[in-house]
């Protein structure tokens, strides 16, 4: 994050993501406003609040992708959710606070993952020696002297004097000449954990969490004996030695400060929360989740089972397609913390068959890699794909515009043919041109309802 300019994050978007310029300067300037801000004196970081983004466009045009690349690109714990799925405090639901302690806990899993990375090689040779002893179990201390030592092991390390069978042992592990042996294993079982639910008002998440943990703990971890080829145990005993060698309460203390420093929550859908209701009755207020989110996009502390949580500097990307509501139908509270508003364009077909070719996840790309998986050449010619994009276009026009996912629903109506007699086309090279996309297609782009229905 501290290495990308804003233009350098721009040009990594642009990988992935066709078009939408204006949008993509306006994550990539709160990206980098985000580093700015540590670099600042520290009697005024704490005072540089976070400038929200509201993206406003059509479904399918990238405001979705764009702010996922972003969380990858810095690194940052990132979280997408639908603004419909919460409820007002006082109904059944999710409460919106829970937004936070998923962040939360997708951060854990983050900085464990990244510690189990730092700490693997140590846990491979711990798991090494682990696997020797099962191989050629230790002598016990006192056999020479027919005794037992209260069963304590000597454990003989690799030592060519001492242990010649150990160190010809490791070498054939080293070699791969053990990888169809099978060992006897103890591994932690996972055993049934009592079912807690508790579905109630805000706040109440918590509480079950925390139930689940005390039960959980109160009865013994559970192993079983399993047998499973050495390469499988060499590695259940370098996951099992990592997480001995791992500091929790290290991981937590960072996994918390990235939380709360470079947390990423994309809302979307804001637009289906927008309006205010006239009269008054049982139903959920949209109203009233908007009140809900106030508190934490405004800044709160909320409660998570590993601490509290700041929300001060999580940065809140709003986004929707507003067809029906406006922003301004925010209430205007919600509205003063999102400063930053961006239309993202409709997509063309020009843009279509750039969607079709540059992204290096581009589609035509995806469909050729799994069809050579059969043996199966795909040949697009530049005709083929432009005649795609402008079907798709079409359709978009006549029917709902959902954007690039048209693509997707056209692309597997073209190939489901080919999809299906693959294996039998082994070492086959098929040219799909202009024609060959106009004759499968033809029904869906000239029959309005049946591509209604269809696509």
């Amino acid at each position: 994050m501290a290495t990308l300019t804003p233009r350098e994050t721009v040009a990594e978007l642009d990988k992935y993501v066709i078009g939408q310029h204006d949008a993509k300067r306006c994550v990539a300037i709160a990206l980098r406003n985000r580093w700015r801000r540590r670099q600042v004196p520290e009697h005024l970081r704490d005072e540089i609040a976070p400038k929200n983004i509201i993206m406003i466009g059509p479904t399918g045009v990238g405001k979705t992708e764009i702010a996922r690349r972003l969380a990858r690109l810095a690194d940052a714990p990132f979280l997408k959710i639908e603004a419909s799925k919460f409820t007002e405090v006082g109904y059944v639901g999710r409460d919106v606070e829970s937004m936070i302690r998923d962040l939360a806990e997708l951060s854990i899993n983050m900085v464990k993952a990244a510690e189990h990375e730092t700490v693997r090689a140590k846990a491979r040779e711990l798991a090494e020696e682990r696997l020797l002893d099962i191989l050629l179990p230790p002598r016990r201390a006192g056999d020479d002297k027919g005794e037992d030592d209260a069963g304590r092991l000597e454990v003989v390390r690799a030592d060519e004097d001492i242990n010649p069978t150990r160190s010809k042992l490791r070498r054939l592990l080293h070699d791969g000449k053990l990888n169809e042996r099978y060992v006897d294993l103890e591994v932690q079982s996972q055993g049934p954990t009592p079912m807690v639910e508790i579905f109630s008002a805000g706040g109440m998440e918590e509480m079950g969490m925390n139930l689940k943990d005390m039960l959980g703990g109160m009865f013994p971890q559970q192993t079983k004996r399993r047998k499973v080829k050495v390469p499988e145990a060499l590695e259940l005993l370098t996951n099992e030695e990592a997480g001995r060698l791992i500091d929790m309460d290290r991981v937590v203390s960072e996994a918390m400060s990235k939380v709360e420093q470079e947390g990423i929550i994309f809302l979307d859908e804001i637009d289906k929360i927008a309006g205010r209701e006239s009269g008054h009755g049982p139903d959920v207020s949209r109203e009233g989740v908007q009140r809900d989110l106030l508190p934490l996009v405004e800044g709160s502390t909320v409660t998570t089972k590993y601490g509290m949580v700041k929300t001060d500097h999580i940065l809140f990307i709003a986004a929707g397609a507003f067809h029906v509501a406006k922003p301004s139908d925010l209430v205007p509270e919600l509205q003063g913390r999102f400063p930053i508003r961006v239309e993202l364009n409709a997509l063309s077909a020009d843009d279509f068959v750039r969607i079709l070719t540059e992204p290096e996840n581009a589609l035509i790309r995806q469909y050729e890699e799994l069809m050579k998986t059969e043996g199966l050449t795909l040949d697009f010619t530049s005709e083929a794909i432009r005649e795609l994009a402008e079907i798709a276009s079409r359709v978009n026009l006549s029917t709902e515009n959902i954007g690039a996912r048209r693509l997707h629903t056209v692309m597997e109506r073209l190939l489901e043919e080919v999809s299906f007699e693959a294996p039998s086309m082994d070492g086959v090279t098929l040219k799909i041109d202009a024609d060959y996309v106009k004759q499968r297609l033809a029904d869906i782009s000239t029959d309005r309802d049946l591509s209604r229905y269809i696509l």
